[in-house]
């Protein structure tokens, strides 16, 4: 199978990407490890890279939404 694969890091976290051809398209999914829930969803595009790019920018844009609640709801600093 051709498989490619692609690192990205995000918020200072590192996500493995495999990306894997379906009929007539590409499929980006997060790398399973040992233990690792397999929920979240593939994302699809014409080329590897560009399966890769649309989970990875869901990824930014999921770590920012975190960062900013995470940021909203710590408590002040004196």
């Amino acid at each position: 199978m051709n498989v490619h694969r692609f690192e990205e890091t995000i918020g200072g976290r590192a996500y493995h990407i495999e990306v894997t051809p379906v009929s007539d398209r590409w499929r980006a999914q997060l790398r399973r490890g040992p233990g690792m829930p397999a929920a979240m969803m593939p994302f699809y595009g014409q080329t590897p890279d560009e399966a890769a790019r649309l989970l990875t920018e869901w990824l930014v844009l999921a770590h920012q939404r975190f960062a900013a609640t995470a940021a909203a709801t710590r408590p002040p600093t004196v």
